[in-house]
C-alpha cells in the first residue's frame, strides 16, 4: 500500500440489519487497513459473522454504540457521513482529514437526523442511486487509500506502460 503512516481512520455504520454486509463491511475495513470499526444501533454484532472471513471483529478493536450520543473518538477524529443527498460534497472532490471516522447509514434508509448533525463533512458518492452499504464503504476506503496514499501516478497511455518505455 502507499505510505499511509500519518493519521487514522475508522468505519461504521448505522442502523445496520443484514449479517452479511456488516461481515462484508468490516472484513474491507480490515483490508484497508482501519484502526477501528464500530456500530450505532446495530442489529447484529461483529463476532460471527460468516462473511467476515478475516475475522476483523478479532483483530480490530469494535465498539457497538447503543445511541449517537454514546460514540466516543479519539481527540481530533472527525465523523465523515456517507450519504447520497444534494448537500453533500461529491467523493472524487472530497479531501479526507488526516484523523477520520466513516459512517454509514442502514440498508433501507439514511443516517439519522442525530447522527447526520454529530457529522463534521457529508460526502456522497456520485451514483445515479443508493448502492450496497458494504460495497458504498469499500469506495469510500479505496478513495481514502488513493488520494492519500503515495503512489505512483499513472500512465498516460492506456496499455498500463509508462509513457515512452516502448511496450
Amino acid at each position: 500500500m502507499g505510505d499511509m503512516s500519518r493519521g487514522f481512520f475508522a468505519i461504521g455504520a448505522e442502523g445496520i440489519s443484514k449479517q452479511m454486509n456488516l461481515g462484508n463491511l468490516m472484513r474491507s475495513a480490515h483490508a484497508f487497513g482501519a484502526s477501528f470499526i464500530f456500530t450505532v444501533r446495530a442489529h447484529y454484532k461483529v463476532d460471527g459473522l460468516a462473511s467476515d472471513t478475516s475475522q476483523a471483529g478479532q483483530n480490530l478493536p469494535y465498539y457497538a454504540w447503543d445511541k449517537v450520543d454514546d460514540m466516543v473518538f479519539p481527540a481530533n477524529c472527525q465523523l465523515v457521513g456517507i450519504e447520497l443527498t444534494d448537500n453533500a460534497t461529491e467523493l472524487p472532490s472530497f479531501h479526507h482529514p488526516v484523523r477520520a471516522a466513516y459512517i454509514l447509514g442502514p440498508e433501507r434508509g439514511d443516517l439519522s437526523p442525530e447522527m447526520t448533525a454529530r457529522c463534521d463533512h457529508m460526502v456522497k458518492i456520485p451514483t445515479s442511486f443508493c448502492i450496497n452499504v458494504a460495497m458504498a464503504g469499500a469506495i469510500v476506503m479505496y478513495d481514502r487509500l488513493k488520494s492519500r496514499g503515495n503512489f505512483q501516478p499513472r500512465p498516460v497511455g492506456t496499455s498500463g506502460d509508462a509513457p515512452g518505455s516502448g511496450h
